[in-house]
C-alpha cells in the first residue's frame, strides 16, 4: 500500500484490537467495557470484517448517476467509518472517497502489488506521489444501502463528494446533432462541419488531466515540461528581465508558475499551458507600481458588433495575442527572484531584474492596454469613448473597420476587406499573433454563422457546470424560477464560498442566456449570507440549463434599422423587503444586444414610480446605444421607442403638473421629459402580455415564460441532453 494509506490502516488496526477479547481485561473487547462505564454512549454498528487493502466494488445507486455512468466503481479498502456505517473505499482514478454499506468484496485479490505499485487501472502517466496525504482532511461522501438510508446521509447527487485534486472530468453525451430546422432552415452550413463533429467528439470523450502541484511534478511529465520550456523561451526572447545581483536596500517580488489547460470549444485539449506569474500582492504602492487600472471590452458591446455584423453581412476575424503582458516596458524598478526551476544553489543571491512587464504584476494589464492601445492609433484609429477597448477607423470611401480588444483576445470586423489584411499584418509585425480565422469560440461563448444570421451560445460551459455540480444526470424543470417565488432571508445557512462559486458562474453565463436573468438575480441578492432555500434555487436554475445546454441568442437579418427599449418593473416584489425589481431590454436592428434585471434600491410606494425609475434606466441605456452607434457612424431611426405598459407612469411623463405624490421622483422625471422634447426618445404603451421586458422582472409559468423566450430569439440549434 502507498505511505498516504498507512494511516488508514493504523486506524483499521485500532478497529479491530477494541473488537478482540483481551487476557487484560478479562478476554472482554475494550469496546464491550467502554460500555460497562458509559452505558448510554453509542457504540458503532458491528460490520463484517473484510480484508484491508483488497479490491472492492461501490455500488451506485440511480439518483446519484446518470444512465451512461458505470453502476459500480472499483476502489480500494481502507476501513470502516467512525461516523458512518459503512466501509471506507477509496477511487485513486477520480480521488474520492465513498462509505458505503453496498459493496461487493474481493478479499483474494488485492489493489495494489507487493512492490506498491498500483494496478493497470491507474493512470500510467502520474505516479503515486499525486495522491496527497491532505486530500482525506475533507468531509468524505457517503453512499448507503437505500434500506439503511438515514436522515443524515449526504447526497452524493450534487457536489459533496470529496474533491481531492483540481482535476478536469467532463462528462457529456452524444448528441444526434440535428440543428433546428425550424428557426435555421439552413442547417449553419459553414458552421456545422466545424461544430458539429467536434461536439460530438466532446460528447464521448472523457478527459482526465492532472495539473502538477508544482515545478518538480511539470518536469516528470513530458508536456508539461514542454510547456514550461515553451514560456521560458518565450520571455528570454522578449528580453523580458535581466539577470544580477539584488542591490543593497531592494526587496525582490517571488514568482511561482501557474499551470493550466486549454480547451478547444468541442471540449477537446488544445495545448498545455504554463506560465510563469510574479506574486505581486507583495509589491508597495508608490515604490513598483502606480496606476493599475485598465479597461477591458463589454459584452454588450460585443453584442451589438454581432448584430451589425449579421445584418451587414461583415466577417468576424479573431486574433489571440501571445504573452501579452510581456509586450510593454516598464517604467518602475522591480526585481523578482528567479524562476522556481531553474534557481542553482550558487545563484541564490541573484535575481531577476524586470525590463518588461509580466503576467502577475500589478501594472502589467494598464501597460499592455497602453501598449497596444498606442500601437492602435498609431495607423489612424479613433478611440471608442462609450467603450474605450474599441477602436475604429472609416475610410475616404465610408467604408468601416472596427476592433474590440477583451485583455488578449480580438475580434476584427467590418467592410474594409483592404484595411482588414493591413491591419492584420501590422499587428503580427508588433506582436506574435495567431490567427483564430472565423470567430467561432470567444471568452466561452460559441459562435456559429449561416446566411440567416449568427448564433452564440454556451454549450460547452453549461454541460461543465453540471458536471463539477454533480447536476447533469438530474431531472430537468421547465422554468429556472418558480412563479410567484418567495425568497426569504431565515432558513438553515449553506457554506457561502460554494453558494457564491456557483452563483458567479451562473452570472458569466447569463450573458448569453437572458433567459435566467432574473432568477440569478434573485439568488445573487443572498450572497452575503445564503441560506437552504437559496440554494435550493440555484439548483433549479441548474435544472432548468439540463433541459436546454445549447440554447442563446441568434441575431438575424433584418430590415429594421431602430434601437428599441423595453422597460418594465415588479412593484414589491421582494417578500423580505417590498422593493421593487427593475427590467429592460434593448434591441439593435431587431436583435437582442442588451438586458438587466435588478432589485431597485429603495422602496417605492406606488407602481408607476417602481415604472419610472425603470424607463430611467432603461433610457440611458438607449442613450448609450445611441452613442455608441452614433460612433460607428452608423444611421438609426429617430426618436428611439421606449415600451411601457403602465399608462400612469405614461401620463406623468407627459403633464408637467408637479405634486407631492411625484416630487421625490422630480430627477428622473425631468430627465426623461428632457429626452422625450429633444425627439431622442418616444414612449409608447403597450399591452403587458407583450411587454418583453416582463421576463426580467418575475417568475413565469411554462406557457408565458416560453412565448417570451421565443420572442427574445433564443434559439437551440442543438438536440437537449
Amino acid at each position: 500500500m502507498p505511505t498516504q494509506f498507512w494511516g488508514d490502516s493504523i486506524l483499521t488496526a485500532t478497529y479491530l484490537i477494541n473488537r478482540m477479547p483481551s487476557r487484560v481485561l478479562s478476554f472482554v473487547t475494550p469496546l464491550q467495557k467502554f460500555h460497562e462505564f458509559f452505558p448510554h454512549s453509542r457504540l458503532d454498528a458491528h460490520l463484517p470484517l473484510r480484508v484491508f487493502g483488497s479490491t472492492v466494488f461501490v455500488h451506485i445507486h440511480g439518483p446519484k448517476r446518470n444512465k451512461f455512468d458505470p453502476r459500480a466503481l472499483k476502489c480500494v479498502f481502507l476501513g470502516y467509518s467512525s461516523t458512518q456505517k459503512g466501509y471506507k473505499c477509496y477511487d485513486p482514478i477520480s480521488q474520492k472517497l465513498y462509505v458505503s454499506l453496498d459493496v461487493t468484496f474481493f478479499e483474494h485479490t488485492p489493489y495494489y502489488s507487493l512492490q506498491g505499485e498500483s494496478m493497470s487501472e491507474t493512470r500510467p502517466s502520474l505516479t503515486s506521489d499525486y495522491l496527497d496525504v491532505a486530500m482525506f482532511e475533507s468531509t468524505p461522501c457517503f453512499i448507503s444501502n437505500p434500506s439503511h438510508n438515514t436522515e443524515g446521509h449526504l447526497n452524493l447527487g450534487r457536489d459533496m463528494e470529496l474533491q481531492t485534486n483540481r482535476e478536469t472530468l467532463v462528462y457529456s453525451r452524444r448528441p444526434k446533432s440535428k440543428f433546428n430546422e425550424t428557426l435555421i432552415s439552413e442547417a449553419l452550413q459553414e458552421s456545422e462541419s466545424v461544430i458539429v463533429p467536434t461536439l460530438e467528439s466532446m460528447t464521448s470523450i472523457l478527459i482526465r488531466i492532472q495539473l502538477p502541484k508544482n515545478i518538480q511534478e511539470a518536469f516528470e511529465i513530458p508536456e508539461w515540461k514542454e510547456a514550461v520550456m515553451e514560456e521560458i523561451r518565450a520571455l528570454e526572447k522578449n528580453e523580458t528581465w535581466e539577470v544580477m545581483n539584488l542591490p543593497r536596500g531592494k526587496k525582490p517580488v517571488g514568482c511561482k508558475w501557474i499551470f493550466t489547460v486549454k480547451y478547444k470549444a468541442d471540449g477537446t485539449v488544445e495545448r498545455y499551458k504554463a506560465r510563469l506569474v510574479a506574486k505581486g500582492f507583495t509589491q508597495t504602492y508608490g515604490i513598483d507600481y502606480t496606476e493599475t487600472f485598465a479597461p477591458v471590452a463589454k459584452l454588450n458591446t460585443i453584442r451589438v458588433l454581432l448584430s451589425l455584423a449579421a445584418n451587414l453581412d461583415w466577417p468576424l476575424h479573431q486574433f489571440d495575442i501571445k504573452n501579452a503582458f510581456l509586450n510593454r516596458e516598464l517604467e518602475e524598478e522591480v526585481f523578482m527572484m528567479l524562476p522556481p526551476g531553474f534557481c542553482k544553489e550558487e545563484e541564490e543571491t541573484r535575481v531577476c531584474k524586470l525590463k518588461k512587464s509580466l503576467y502577475g504584476l500589478k501594472q502589467s494589464p494598464r501597460a499592455w492596454f497602453d501598449r497596444f492601445a498606442k500601437v492602435i492609433k498609431n495607423q489612424g484609429y479613433q478611440q471608442g469613448q462609450s467603450d474605450h477597448t474599441m477602436f475604429f477607423k472609416q475610410s475616404n470611401d465610408g467604408r468601416m473597420t472596427i476592433l474590440i480588444v477583451y485583455v488578449d483576445d480580438i475580434i476584427l470586423t467590418g467592410d474594409d476587406t483592404g484595411e482588414v489584411e493591413r491591419l492584420k499584418k501590422v499587428l503580427a509585425t508588433e506582436f506574435e499573433v495567431k490567427d483564430l480565422g472565423q470567430m467561432r469560440y470567444f471568452l466561452g461563448m460559441e459562435v456559429a454563422r449561416s446566411r440567416k444570421g449568427i448564433s452564440i451560445s454556451q454549450r460547452k460551459y453549461v454541460l461543465d457546470l453540471l458536471t463539477k455540480t454533480g447536476m447533469l444526470g438530474c431531472k430537468p424543470s421547465d422554468t429556472p424560477i418558480k412563479a410567484r417565488n418567495r425568497m426569504e432571508s431565515d432558513g438553515k445557512p449553506v457554506d457561502r464560498e460554494k453558494y457564491q462559486r456557483l452563483v458567479g458562474r451562473l452570472i458569466y453565463l447569463s450573458h448569453t442566456r437572458p433567459d435566467i436573468a432574473f432568477a440569478v438575480s434573485v439568488v445573487s441578492q443572498y450572497m452575503h449570507s445564503p441560506k437552504e432555500s437559496h440554494l435550493e434555487a440555484v439548483y433549479k436554475i441548474l435544472r432548468y440549463l439540463k433541459g436546454s445546454p445549447g440554447r442563446g441568442l441568434f441575431f438575424k437579418k433584418s430590415d429594421s434599422k431602430k434601437v428599441e427599449i423595453y422597460t418594465d418593473a415588479d412593484w414589491a416584489g421582494a417578500a423580505d423587503d417590498r422593493r421593487s425589481t427593475t427590467g429592460y431590454c434593448t434591441y439593435v436592428w431587431g436583435n437582442l444586444v442588451t438586458w438587466r434585471s435588478k432589485k431597485q434600491s429603495v422602496v417605492t410606494r406606488s407602481s408607476a414610480e417602481a415604472e419610472f425609475r425603470a424607463v430611467a434606466q432603461g433610457m440611458c441605456e438607449g442613450l448609450w446605444l445611441k452613442k455608441l452607434l452614433e460612433e460607428l457612424c452608423i444611421t438609426i431611426e429617430l426618436p428611439i421607442k421606449l415600451y411601457c405598459d403602465n399608462k400612469a407612469a405614461i401620463s406623468i411623463f407627459h403633464n408637467p403638473v408637479q405634486h407631492d405624490r411625484t416630487k421625490h421622483i422630480e430627477m428622473d422625471r425631468h430627465f426623461i421629459k428632457e429626452k422625450i422634447e429633444k425627439g431622442i426618445i418616444c414612449m409608447t404603451y403597450i399591452p403587458t402580455r407583450e411587454q418583453l421586458a416582463n421576463i426580467f422582472t418575475k417568475g413565469l409559468q411554462k406557457s408565458s415564460f416560453e412565448d417570451f423566450i421565443g420572442k427574445l430569439d433564443m434559439i437551440n440549434i442543438y438536440d437537449p441532453t
